[in-house]
């Protein structure tokens, strides 16, 4: 029982709030855009994350509204995430676009893993053992990579021990802006950042020890019947286990909890965090995207994306700034279904 009260309230830290702890979390998401106020007599396009249905979520009741020239779901080719685009010709008078969803979240919990290691081949898997452009695999990475992974033989057990070298060494900077860029190789010399930062980390280290894992972009839902979720982009991590399948991790969370709390790190309650997110996530997030230095579909003007968690604008072939909701002019609210 005291278990279970430890992660109730863990669950009610994590998503925002105090209300309690569910299996699922379902509501509609609403996203509101108003690019009107930005430079008029250019052209507009704007391109959003594109939630859709998995094991673990489902996503119906899609709705897209707006005064746009043209809009569609397209699919980002290397990682195969979705994404609704929209585009607004240079003689609009306003620029505006609501899409809203139907989410339900299921909490995952993986508890049980195979105590031998399935054969498989890292071709199959070379997307997710690659480096890139923020998360090298070799040099200082490999380094301690090598070191923290030392005697350990399967991947279980080397991603099990790079989550507790994360868990232990990296650390929440509430002053990072957004999720933070999670470039690795800066964070290594100062351990400080948000989810993204940390995920990344862990993400680089994984790959480097040559087990193969990714990030998952997403955005918490709230725990109130109502709330402004505009801020809340979230990203955690998730590595192949081979005979079993992807198993999640958020260390971000971890530390944003320890933040939060104020926690030892050798603290029981920590300890109880750090079980629950190795192979367990709470059902107050949806997943929207994946991928770094990502090309969106059709192909943006400006640079490849470090990643796709936020809405993107370009205006006369300018990129907005995403991390700035007021000025981009952009909310996203939850309503509890």
């Amino acid at each position: 029982m005291r278990k279970f009260i430890a992660v109730t309230a863990m669950l009610a830290l994590v998503a925002g709030s105090t209300a309690a702890w569910a299996k699922s979390r379902a509501g509609i998401v609403t996203v509101e855009v108003d690019l009107t106020a930005q430079e008029q007599g250019k052209e507009a396009r704007l391109w959003l994350p594109y939630p859709v249905s998995d094991a673990d979520q489902s996503i119906n009741g899609v709705k897209v509204s707006g005064d746009f020239a043209e809009s569609a779901v397209y699919t980002e080719p290397v990682n195969g995430t979705p994404m609704l685009y929209a585009r607004w010709a240079e003689d609009a008078k306003t620029r505006k676009l609501t899409f809203s969803f139907a989410a339900e979240r299921q909490e995952i919990a993986h508890r049980s893993f195979p105590k031998k290691e399935a054969a498989w081949d890292p071709a199959d898997y070379r997307q997710y053992l690659a480096p890139t452009s923020l998360g090298p695999i070799d040099g200082q990475v490999k380094k301690l990579a090598d070191t923290i992974t030392k005697g350990k033989k399967t991947v279980l057990e080397k991603a099990k021990a790079i989550y507790d070298w994360t868990c232990e060494n990296m650390y929440r900077d509430p002053e990072t802006k957004g999720c933070g860029k999670g470039d690795v190789c800066v964070l290594l010399q100062k351990p400080g950042g948000k989810c993204t930062d940390i995920s990344s980390v862990y993400i680089a280290l994984c790959r480097a020890a040559g087990v193969p894992a990714r990030e998952i972009f997403g955005i918490r839902l709230g725990k109130k019947a109502e709330e402004d979720i505009t801020t809340w982009q979230h990203c955690w991590a998730e590595f192949f286990l081979p005979g079993y399948g992807w198993v999640p991790v958020d260390p971000a969370d971890v530390r944003k909890a320890m933040l939060v709390e104020k926690l030892e790190l050798k603290g029981p309650k920590t300890k109880e965090y750090r079980e629950y997110f190795w192979g367990g996530i709470d059902p107050y997030r949806i997943r929207i995207a994946v991928g770094r230095d990502v090309v969106l579909n059709p192909p943006q003007a400006g640079a490849p994306l470090n990643t796709f968690g936020y809405p993107y604008a370009e205006v006369g072939g300018k990129t907005l700034d995403f991390y700035d909701p007021k000025s981009f002019r952009y909310t996203i609210r939850y309503t509890e279904k």
